[in-house]
């Protein structure tokens, strides 16, 4: 699990993503204007999802960004992915790894016991596609778009 924000926030949001999901892609623009909205009333999470049958890149991209989570640089990899989601080949993230100064671009067994842990958690929780969001604990079932996030945000008081 990866977070933004004071453990204190009255408002928690979480997010399972697929780094190779074009929804998850479009919800990266929503969850930062989101953050910008509401600033330190509201904490960020992001755990991993990939939906290996349907986004094979999605495993490797997950296993860079949990290597960039070794180096303080997971935020910065996360944005990254998200905005390059045309690119995700080897090659590419063999590139991002190197742009980030990583020794490779993970892969480790504690990056995928990282990664099967948050898709184990989402699963319990009732996950079954990407992008799915969490406000204060409670799935919001409805669209993953500003105006929809922010509403379910306000019903819970912010």
């Amino acid at each position: 699990m990866h977070v933004q924000g004071r453990a204190g926030a009255p408002l928690r949001l979480v997010e399972y993503g697929d780094y190779a999901c074009p929804e998850t892609g479009r919800a990266f623009g929503v969850v930062e204007r989101i953050q910008l909205h509401y600033g330190e009333d509201l904490r960020f999470e992001f755990r991993h999802f990939p939906l290996v049958d349907a986004h094979p890149r999605a495993m490797p991209a997950a296993l860079l960004a949990e290597a960039a989570a070794d180096a303080d640089a997971f935020w910065g990899m996360h944005a990254l992915l998200l905005t390059h989601q045309d690119a995700l080949e080897d090659e590419d993230l063999a590139r991002y790894a190197e742009r980030f100064g990583l020794p490779d671009a993970g892969g480790t067994r504690e990056h995928h016991e990282r990664v099967l842990r948050d898709m184990a958690g989402g699963r319990d929780r009732g996950v079954r596609d990407c992008p799915a969001f969490f406000v204060n604990g409670t799935m919001h079932e409805g669209p993953n778009d500003f105006p929809g996030l922010t509403g379910a945000l306000g019903a819970h008081g912010g």
